[in-house]
């Protein structure tokens, strides 16, 4: 029996985060960015444990005074110091799966800056770290000797067997290539291997804005076995309603690996919001589930509380919280790129 990569609405011991220290990833908003990371932190200690990385012990105490100073329970913060590039653990942290004997373990996948950022190297080093923190074993998915490259936002997956990612982010020939050569059946043996994956759903492109190339967070996340909440712009002058358009078509009439039909749920995009002629890549798509609640970007937008509604009524079990994200996605990603659920 392989390895089994559990979906992230299934118990968590916590989340991981990396407080931001890079100011240029989010330019001009750099002090909003930590106070609005320190709501972000707060709203997860309501319902579990954050692993918050810290970058040095300097970084450590800077960061303890703002969580104390919002009056956030120190008990619910396990901190871990290691110096990192950036702070999204999405893509550079581990991917934790159980194995044949249901034990937790770090699966360590490459990680090269999306193809696209030099300086990305200090964020290789993040799985092993983790790992030891929890004192759970690594193990580096390797093909030929060689790293194979892969952010934790280019796939989601229901925790049977079923993995939905995008040909643009992972099988395009030239831009922004992660593993030059990979097909979609290499893809599928690496997942197998790795994750425990016996089904992998291709969808085509991303959303506009995104510079991962392709990630499918920003368009469709699973939240139950059998039904994904998939994006949908009604513009039809808008570039990303051709795209969401397809990715529908691409999901209809889908037998899932468990055998049951796959159900999609249109979620609305927000309004286009644009910094310095381009655009941003909002999307509501990018919530985090975590055991008895979701945390939901939000940005100002009339379609704010019409997606949080849609979330309340297929996640009934949850408190379903909105989390101001428009100087967060400055930075180009917001909730979910930036955290990473540790299952239980």
């Amino acid at each position: 029996m392989s390895n089994r990569i559990p979906a992230e609405f299934e118990p968590q011991e916590g989340i991981l985060l990396a407080f931001p220290h890079e100011g240029a990833d989010w330019p001009g908003k750099f002090n909003a960015i930590q106070w609005a990371f320190v709501d972000f932190i707060r709203k997860i200690t309501f319902f579990e444990k954050v692993f918050l990385v810290v970058r040095d012990k300097k970084h450590k105490r800077k960061v303890t005074d703002k969580l104390s100073r919002a009056r956030i329970n120190l008990d619910q913060i396990q901190f871990i110091v290691k110096d990192t590039n950036r702070s999204w653990m999405r893509d550079s942290g581990p991917i934790i799966v159980y194995d044949h004997a249901q034990k937790r373990k770090a699966i360590k996948f490459g990680f090269n800056g999306w193809a696209k950022y030099d300086n990305f190297k200090k964020d290789r080093k993040i799985p092993d770290v983790v790992a030891g923190e929890l004192e759970i074993p690594l193990e580096a998915a390797k093909e030929n000797d060689h790293i194979i490259i892969l952010e934790g936002g280019a796939i989601d997956y229901n925790g049977q067997g079923t993995l939905v990612t995008t040909e643009e982010c992972l099988l395009h020939p030239t831009v922004q290539v992660r593993n030059p050569g990979f097909t979609r059946e290499k893809y599928a043996s690496v997942f197998q291997k790795y994750l425990g994956i016996n089904q992998v759903i291709w969808l085509g492109e991303g959303i506009e804005g995104d510079d991962t190339h392709g990630h499918v967070d920003d368009i469709c996340r699973f939240i139950n076995p059998h039904t994904v909440v998939l994006a949908e712009e009604k513009d039809s002058h808008d570039y990303n309603h051709r795209v969401l358009e397809a990715n529908r078509e691409k999901l209809e009439n889908i037998q899932l690996s468990n055998g049951k039909k796959l159900e999609v749920v249109r979620m609305p995009m927000p309004h286009r919001i644009d910094f310095e002629n381009m655009r941003l890549p909002a999307s509501y798509v990018n919530f985090l589930i975590l055991n008895d609640a979701v945390l939901m970007p939000t940005f100002n937008d009339p379609h704010d509380y019409l997606a949080l509604g849609i979330l309340k009524e297929l996640l009934p079990g949850h408190q379903v919280i909105g989390i101001h994200a428009l100087d967060l996605i400055w930075g180009l990603g917001t909730l979910h790129c930036l955290s990473h659920e540790v299952p239980l």
